[in-house]
């Protein structure tokens, strides 16, 4: 299995079970989460862990992974700064055009 092939599965709960590669690493992930959202996310995951491991080689894989995860958390929180501006923003904008 490539890093970008998966296994999917139905189970008999409605939960979805796939198998998903991260960082040369298979993973099996049952949810209700859409098959191709876990797909990106594994991907996404693999990809921040492999910019960290072509910068640090000497880093143990645990190491990677937090790093990884730190920068997961900075973009999440990135994103949901500029998403609570834009937010504002558009509350705003909906003000003066109601004449408020």
């Amino acid at each position: 299995m490539s890093d970008a092939e998966t296994r999917r599965e139905n189970t008999n709960q409605g939960k979805n079970k796939i198998a998903v590669k991260i960082y040369d690493e298979e993973y099996v992930i049952k949810g209700q989460a859409d098959t191709m959202v876990i797909e990106k996310i594994a991907a996404y995951v693999d990809r921040k862990m492999r910019l960290v491991g072509q910068r640090n080689p000497q880093l143990s894989l645990s190491k990677i992974a937090v790093l990884a995860a730190l920068n997961i958390a900075e973009d999440f929180v990135k994103l949901h700064e500029d998403y609570n501006t834009l937010s504002k923003q558009f509350d705003e904008v909906k003000k003066l055009g109601s004449g408020s």
